[in-house]
């Protein structure tokens, strides 16, 4: 039996953009690490290296991904405000997802460290399902908690009537703000 050789600095560095951007779904830092044959923490050091080199490297629940270039895609963004109870989460990533849009991400406001976003990137039930089975498993809180409910969603569609139909369904259920 051999051993699998460590990448070292530069290389494994070069081996995980490569990888992040020849992937269309996210990776998590144990597969790259298993990857490169190193610890988790050299590969969350070496995103951080990468970011700071302006690489568009994010972190969602389901692993890091590389952002490609928006201006390839046909996407169109809208920011809605919502509210609802942290039980109602699940009811409403599902409401979204099911309309076909992607929940890019998360904002609450915060009276002392300001806007905090947390990148989601869930397009359909099973994303929803091992994010929510994450929240659980780390007893971690949702970040509405911190704002009694009241959380801004990034959504993404292919056009503006998917948009605007999963808004509709949202304020049908009560979960848009206005």
């Amino acid at each position: 039996m051999t051993e699998q050789k460590k990448l070292l600095g530069a290389k494994r560095r070069e081996m995980l953009l490569h990888t992040l951007q020849t992937s269309s779904t996210p990776i998590t830092g144990s597969d790259l690490a298993k990857k490169a044959n190193v610890s988790r923490q050299v590969i969350v050091g070496d995103i951080s290296l990468l970011k700071a080199k302006q690489q568009p490297i994010i972190a969602t629940s389901q692993g890091y991904m590389y952002l490609q270039e928006a201006a390839s895609t046909n996407q169109m963004e809208r920011e809605i405000a919502c509210y609802h109870q942290p039980h109602e989460t699940e009811e409403e990533l599902n409401l979204l997802v099911d309309h076909g849009v992607m929940v890019k991400d998360v904002t609450v406001e915060h009276p002392v460290y300001g806007d905090l976003t947390a990148s989601l990137h869930l397009s359909n039930r099973k994303e929803v399902s091992q994010f929510l089975d994450k929240i659980q498993t780390y007893q971690a809180s949702y970040l509405l908690e911190l704002t009694d409910g009241i959380h801004m969603h990034t959504i993404v569609g292919s056009s503006e009537k998917q948009l605007e139909d999963a808004i509709a369904a949202m304020d049908e259920k009560g979960f848009i703000v206005k």
